[in-house]
């Protein structure tokens, strides 16, 4: 594409310099990029270190005219070749070269290109060259050029994790270290590890940063003697009493003295600090990158230096006292001042009733027991999930002589067969303890669950990873490993419990079927998982006229009469005019315009006019809810499936599947047949 193309030209042009005579000229090197799009022209002066002259745009991007007399026309590419002369306002270009682009693009377009051209020095950057390469410093002054090394190695440091055994400490006990070499000026520091109540003063540094001397037999040197440079009294006093000093480059009489080096440094050797024997034992993840890539060390093995921390003493608890709950007496247990016990409050928050998702799971269940009057009583038993808490309540019957009502205070119930005065933790009903046909014991009384509401099982489907009985993978595979070695079996079974050869049957033999291949392994919760996902599903149609006259009657309650600024914002947002918008595009406009419908039924309306492509013809939608043009007269009954859970009194609900397509099941187990 010609907007991204630039012919880019190398030029320069002279500049006389007036009342100066060791430059009456300046040849001043340039960029001209000349722009396909729209035949416009910059010139880029480079940048010159200490050109005493403003570099940078000499012309800025635009059209230039020609030279007089052609004022009126400007310059195109035809105007641009190597070893050309260009003339923009009064001043001189001479084209010396062009990039590889440039000359391939002017070949292609026809041109017919000159040779290079030469490109001249400036006379006063020659003559300042010349002026610098003769100044020789007038003293041998000796360069000490440590600003590499700090420009590299600036922020890199080399840790070591060493040991001092110190034979005058009154306990005889290593004294932990860590080293620091910094590589930007070859300096090291030391700081100790002082434990927790070890009876030592805390100070900041073992030993300050500096290069550290490797020690010669004869001891100290004196102060002074040691010096990074050298300097001589040429005179002495002999003139004026004043010296006159240079630096011995030579270094005549100065002592050499050897510091400790990165080379130096290596686990298991043993350096000298001022006295003190330090072993190096480790070092960290950096400093064994730097050794590996500079000396190709690979070993790094550490050296052992502290002895096995001895076994931490386990506090043994006391056992439960009887008083208060057993958190109670073990919060007691803790502190001299009793804590009360705290409660996962980030789960509370979570599992929380919010809205229509009451976070309940509500489970049918009777009695396990002889009495004939106790076999029909029902209970409701919830499980709050929020804080892991049940409650029981029983269903009152007319005629029964039983009151009903709440059964049993809500609060964590313990699993039977525990020991109370102990020492370890209760196990208390868990969710995943509650299902469709589990026994469960409340305070001695046995309960069998025979039923749970719409919501429960769909929650339990919904998180089928925390509830085995709710896993379909789980269960198909526990099915598969019972029923497999008995396919044909199986496959004659189905089929004699489908003599019409429906492909389908009713949900109690499917039932027994399962219970009679499985003897009894799967729970009625398990059998009614499998059921839900083979199942049937009843479709029940809703009267669209009943929806579209309930929309028409919130917005005329709330006085929406702006049908036409909302159509105008749709056609608007549609930029292809194709007379459809996506339905997220069409649901966040209505939301932004405050459109006075709930969402559930705006989401509904707006899938009433979807096509296969997930496409909202707003048109009709925004028609079909004006109030005011086209007001549907009256309302149409809806017809839906009767309700199961906001009425569930304890009774039975109705089965969510009635119908077992059980093809797919035996063609999911046994492959399908030939």
């Amino acid at each position: 594409m010609k907007n991204e193309q630039v012919l880019s030209f190398d030029a320069y042009f002279e500049e006389e310099v007036p009342d100066k005579n060791q430059e009456p000229y300046r040849i001043r090197h340039c960029k001209i990029y000349f722009y396909l799009e729209d035949d416009t022209i910059q010139v880029l002066e480079p940048q010159v270190k200490n050109s005493g002259i403003i570099q940078g745009t000499i012309v800025r991007r635009h059209r230039i005219p020609l030279p007089s007399p052609n004022e009126d026309q400007f310059y195109t590419i035809d105007h641009f070749n190597i070893n050309a002369e260009v003339i923009f306002y009064a001043r001189r270009y001479k084209i010396i070269d062009c990039d590889q682009f440039t000359k391939h693009f002017l070949r292609k377009m026809g041109f017919k290109l000159n040779p290079p051209g030469n490109r001249p020095d400036d006379p006063y950057t020659k003559e300042r060259q010349k002026i610098l390469d003769s100044v020789n410093p007038l003293r041998p002054y000796e360069r000490i050029d440590t600003l590499k090394q700090f420009l590299e190695h600036d922020g890199h440091v080399l840790r070591f994790y060493c040991v001092w055994d110190d034979p005058e400490s009154l306990f005889h006990d290593p004294r932990e270290l860590v080293l620091h070499y910094y590589l930007s000026d070859d300096t090291i520091d030391i700081k100790e590890v002082i434990p927790v109540n070890s009876g030592r003063d805390v100070v900041p540094l073992f030993l300050r940063r500096d290069k550290l001397p490797k020690y010669a037999p004869t001891g100290l040197y004196q102060p002074g003697t040691i010096t990074s440079r050298t300097v001589l009294n040429v005179f002495g006093n002999l003139v004026g009493n004043r010296g006159r000093y240079i630096l011995d480059n030579r270094k005549t009489g100065a002592v050499h003295q050897e510091f400790y080096r990165d080379s130096d440094l290596k686990i298991g050797a043993v350096i000298n600090v001022w006295g003190r024997q330090i072993m190096l034992c480790d070092c960290d993840e950096f400093t064994k990158d730097y050794y590996r890539t500079k000396y190709g060390i690979e070993d790094f093995t550490p050296v052992p230096y502290k002895a096995p921390p001895p076994p931490k003493a386990e506090k043994p608890i006391p056992p439960y006292t009887g008083f208060g709950s057993e958190e109670d007496s073990l919060c007691s247990c803790m502190s001299l001042l009793p804590k009360p016990p705290q409660k996962d409050f980030k789960k509370f928050m979570e599992k929380d009733r919010c809205g229509l998702e009451s976070n309940t799971l509500r489970f049918l269940a009777k009695l396990v027991t002889d009495s004939p009057i106790d076999k029909d009583r029902k209970f409701i038993i919830c499980y709050f999930l929020s804080d892991d808490t049940i409650s029981v309540f029983e269903h009152s019957q007319r005629n029964t002589g039983i009151i009903g009502g709440k059964f049993l205070e809500k609060g964590r119930i313990k699993k039977p067969g525990q020991e109370l005065f102990k020492s370890e933790p209760s196990e208390y009903f868990k969710a995943q303890d509650l299902f469709i046909g589990a026994r469960v014991c409340f305070h001695g009384h046995n309960f069998l669950l025979v039923d749970a509401d719409e919501y429960t099982i769909n929650y339990m489907e919904k998180h089928a990873n925390e509830f085995a009985v709710a896993d379909t993978g789980f269960i198909f595979k526990k099915l598969k490993d019972i029923a497999e070695p008995r396919s044909r079996e199986i496959r004659q079974v189905f089929a004699a419990a489908d003599p019409q050869h429906t492909k389908v049957i009713e949900y109690d033999p499917f039932r027994n079927l399962i219970v009679s291949i499985t003897d009894g392994a799967f729970s009625e919760h398990e059998i009614m998982t499998l059921g839900r996902h083979y199942g049937e599903k009843e479709e029940y149609e809703i009267d669209h006229h009943f929806l579209l006259a309930k929309a028409q009657e919130q917005l005329k309650k709330n006085s929406f009469e702006n049908f036409e600024q909302l159509s105008t914002i749709l056609v608007y947002n549609d930029r292809e005019k194709c007379g459809a918008l996506p339905y997220e595009t069409c649901r966040t406009i209505c939301k932004s315009f405050k459109l006075p419908l709930s969402d559930d039924l705006l989401q509904t309306i707006l899938t009433m006019f979807e096509d296969d492509h997930k496409q909202v013809n707003y048109k009709k939608f925004v028609d079909a809810v004006n109030w005011r043009e086209h007001q549907i007269p009256s309302f149409h009954t809806i017809k839906l499936p009767p309700k199961n859970e906001d009425d569930w009194n304890g009774q039975p609900p109705f089965l969510p599947v009635k119908r077992i397509k059980y093809l797919p099941l035996l063609d999911d187990l046994f492959g399908k047949e030939e």
